[in-house]
């Protein structure tokens, strides 16, 4: 996509007007235009300077991202996350501040003589108590000065009627102009008026003055303009604060020294050191020394992570204990941080598809509003009324309709939610994502590394008769580190943790049939599967029972022997993420049916699904079968597929929403909808919750931007005057139009209030009659989680809200106190929203399940059935 700075636009009309001069250009696929940060993103093949010419011709000014405007605005300024933030800076503020400043002091000046001494009698010099002329002139050249500063709204409302694409600011201009053209020739009238010495003609034409009108609309106007702007800036908050962590500075290694340079002169393979407190100038790989890094800038989680060489580091985090040596992978704008920034920016230059709603209105709105201007003076005279009173209502119409409103109602809410995503490691690649992502019917997770931590760990140590815990894992590490097996790796990081002692083995090998053979102090160890082993050693039924046991649990056992006895086993498995099982309820209450999608056979397949709760399973799908499922799942609803985005790319681009779960800085960005930088499963039904959270707000903004119209226009038209008596003034037609763009900005605003992290809020939405086939589907087979359903029928669960939670380890600690008490099934714990989600199988009293969390020194707020 590429982008382009657009100048001169004022309303929902101008970005409407914007949008179809280019679309209609040939080699055009899509263009839509951003009235929120100014700017285009067209994508297609056809030339910038023709994109430019096209925009130009609509009246409008255009320079691509990165240059100067032709209209002589500066562009963005070039490079990352600089350009960017050069594109969102805030110049309408301070340039609306001053107008605004200039006109309020000459139109309290004006007010003073005009309202002030007509109505009140305020006192004023003799020589303009005495004569009207002359008071009349003064109101003339104060209205003058006032529309002179306010230029701005003649030029471009004038030279969009003259593209025959008329705007906002044609409103106002045709509203203050027909104010100041009609008070001008009541001047004039009553000039002439005094000269015949027709006082009662005099007083008569000084009631039809408008000067005041003609100046507080474009006050008022310019006072709306300016909160609209102040707020639009704010809108962008989280994205600039994303741009401003891109660090200036990087110390290289270079000829043996080290040398502070700019960042724009880092290149890929660089060395570079960074220090306690620095920020990590590029992503790159550690190549010695250890630290703790803070990684919240991109992934939103404040527990620092642990690098050491080998580990990959991103730009923008923060370096917080150790000297560490670096060697650059991506500088400039491959960086993950300046991706981020992209995709944010990228989605602001998107449209959401319920933004054509307003579009569509917005390209025939103002036209028809002055259209009903005309109609309503005209009708006001001919029903007898005076051409004072029927060209108030006139203006009034046209200075009351606001298509600003209307154009605002999306964009805003998008920047907004996109922000917020963005600042909890979510990023929404477009508009339409960020819409869509919350109308899911299927989630479809795929299993490891999603639902899964993707790594195996020891679950079990099960040591014969005579043998302890700590003598079986000895002899297993020993045995196990030659060997290259994934599964050996688990093994090797349990002994590890423990410091357990390294023995070197003799004779290693690796036989066929899943076996390892090896020599120890004389003694032959031997380990592998049940089949294997017992080629060489007697396996006691009992044990076999215990490993069927975990193999239906889907956890993988490996038997050890030493000289042809049974030592122990070990059971291995690719366990489930703390969050997954909180996820998928959560993902169920919000009205989801969800699937995962698996490689595994059907009995672990539905041991891993029971335990993580959902409500399907389909087992044996090989990688490249997951893209047919997908295609089967979308045809009983709308399908998000959640994956790991290397593998799972085809189905990501295959469902409706593509959610690429753990992005880190190696995902492929370009197959998922949805990027969401932690690994963790909680993250996608938060993602859900800030898109119907963001929909939610459009609804309400477009609500309210057609409400505002459909009442305010017909009380300005004088609709209600022949039954109520009521009509408006047209400086109030003016506030209220000033009013309207600023509320529904603010409304939008409040977004950044919203949690999407917080599931108590969640719509309990019965869930969609999503009908499983029992056949094999696709490239797996479908199972049905009817024991998972039964279970949760036969169970209750609490919510107890617990404060003093600061990390995970803290969850840890929670999570192990309350499923050590009888009677607790499981406990969903996030030190994030500061609950326990406590699923009970018998009755636990509120006051033992308080005091288990208290004993551990958390506080408990309250315990909620």
């Amino acid at each position: 996509m590429e982008q382009y700075n657009v100048t001169g636009m004022s309303c929902a009309a101008c970005s409407a007007r914007v949008e179809k001069a280019v679309s209609k250009l040939p080699g055009v696929e899509s263009c839509s235009v951003s009235l929120l940060t100014n700017s285009m993103g067209v994508e297609g093949t056809v030339s910038p300077q023709e994109v430019i010419r096209a925009v130009e011709e609509a009246g409008y000014g255009a320079s691509a991202k990165g240059e100067a405007g032709r209209d002589g605005s500066d562009g963005a300024a070039s490079g990352g996350a600089s350009a960017n933030e050069s594109m969102l800076e805030d110049r309408e503020t301070p340039v609306l501040k001053r107008r605004l400043k200039y006109s309020l002091g000459f139109l309290i000046v004006l007010m003073y003589f005009s309202m002030g001494h007509m109505m009140w009698n305020w006192p004023v010099p003799a020589f303009f108590r005495d004569n009207h002329v002359a008071m009349g002139l003064l109101q003339l050249i104060l209205t003058g000065i006032v529309m002179v500063i306010n230029q701005k709204f003649f030029i471009s409302g004038f030279k969009s009627l003259w593209h025959k694409a008329p705007n906002m600011d044609t409103l106002v201009a045709l509203g203050s102009m027909a104010s100041f053209v009609y008070s001008t020739y009541a001047l004039f009238a009553m000039t002439d008026a005094q000269m015949r010495m027709d006082m009662e003609a005099v007083m008569s034409y000084m009631h039809e003055f408008y000067f005041e009108s003609a100046a507080m609309i474009l006050t008022l106007i310019t006072v709306g303009k300016m909160l609209e702007a102040r707020s639009k800036g704010k809108t962008t908050d989280a994205l600039k604060s994303l741009m401003k962590l891109a660090p200036k500075t990087a110390t290289v290694e270079r000829d043996g020294t080290e040398q502070m340079i700019s960042i724009e002169q880092v290149r890929k393979g660089d060395v570079f050191v960074v220090r306690p407190g620095e920020n990590i100038p590029v992503d790159g790989i550690v190549l010695e020394g250890s630290s703790a890094v803070n990684e919240a800038a991109l992934t939103g989680e404040s527990i620092p992570v642990d690098k050491a060489a080998g580990d990959r580091v991103s730009a923008a985090t923060v370096n917080q204990s150790g000297f560490i040596r670096c060697e650059a992978t991506r500088v400039g704008e491959d960086t993950t941080l300046s991706q981020i920034i992209q995709m944010v920016s990228d989605a602001a230059a998107t449209k959401a598809p319920i933004a054509k709603v307003a579009d569509r209105v917005s390209g025939v709105f103002v036209p028809a509003v002055i259209t009903i201007s005309l109609v309503t003076t005209v009708v006001w005279l001919l029903a007898g009324q005076s051409f004072g009173f029927a060209l108030a209502r006139g203006i009034s119409v046209l200075v009351i309709s606001c298509p600003c409103a209307l154009g605002l109602a999306t964009p805003v809410a998008i920047m907004v939610g996109n922000g917020m995503g963005a600042k909890h490691g979510t990023m929404f690649k477009t508009a339409v994502s960020l819409e869509e992502a919350g109308k899911v019917d299927i989630v479809a997770l795929d299993k490891t590394g999603t639902i899964t931590s993707g790594e195996p760990k020891v679950t079990d140590l099960l040591p014969a008769e005579g043998i302890s815990e700590t003598e079986l894992l000895k002899l297993a590490y020993a045995l196990e580190r030659k060997s290259e097996h994934p599964l050996a790796k688990a093994v090797l990081e349990r002994a590890r943790e423990l410091q357990t002692e390294e023995q070197e083995v003799l004779d290693f090998q690796a036989l066929p049939g899943n076996g390892l053979t090896a020599v120890l102090d004389g003694e032959v160890l031997t380990g592998g599967s049940l089949r294997f082993i017992k080629t060489r050693a007697k396996v006691p039924a009992s044990v076999e029972k215990q490993a069927e046991k975990l193999a239906a649990e889907g956890k993988t056992p490996l038997f050890f022997s030493r000289d042809g006895q049974l030592i122990g086993v070990i059971a291995v498995a690719d366990v489930i993420k703390e969050d997954s099982p909180q996820a998928v309820k959560e993902l169920q209450n919000m009205g989801i049916h969800v699937v995962m999608l698996t490689g595994d056979n059907e009995r672990t397949a539905h041991a891993i699904g029971a335990q993580a709760g959902v409500d399907a399973v389909i087992a044996g799908v090989l990688p490249d079968g997951k893209e047919s499922v997908i295609r089967e799942l979308k045809k009983k609803g709308k399908v998000a597929m959640v994956g790991d985005g290397i593998n799972d790319a085809p189905a990501l681009t295959r469902a409706d929403i593509g959610i690429a779960i753990g992005a880190g800085t190696d995902i492929a960005i370009d197959a998922a909808d949805v990027v969401l930088m932690k690994s963790r499963l909680s993250d996608v039904p938060a993602a859900i919750r800030l898109s119907r959270a963001t929909l939610k707000n459009i609804h309400e903004n477009l609500f309210w931007a057609f409400f505002y119209n459909v009442v305010g226009i017909p009380l300005a038209a004088g609709l209600w005057y022949p039954v109520f008596g009521w009509k408006l003034n047209p400086m109030f037609g003016a506030a209220a139009m000033s009013l309207s763009s600023f509320c529904v900005v603010s409304n939008a605003l409040r977004l950044n209030l919203f949690d999407m992290y917080n599931p108590s809020k969640d719509k309990k939405i019965r869930k969609k009659s999503v009908h499983e086939s029992q056949e094999p589907m696709a490239s797996g087979s479908m199972i049905n989680n009817e024991n998972a359903e039964s279970k949760e029928d036969n169970t209750m669960t609490k919510t107890m809200k617990i404060e003093g939670m600061m990390c995970g380890h803290c969850e840890a600690r929670v999570k192990k106190c309350l499923e050590a008490l009888d009677g607790v099934a499981e406990a969903a714990v996030s030190h994030e929203t500061g609950t326990a989600v406590v699923t009970l199988s018998a009755e636990v009293a509120d006051d033992v399940l308080k005091k288990a969390v208290e004993d551990q020194d958390y506080k408990v707020i309250s315990v909620e059935a």
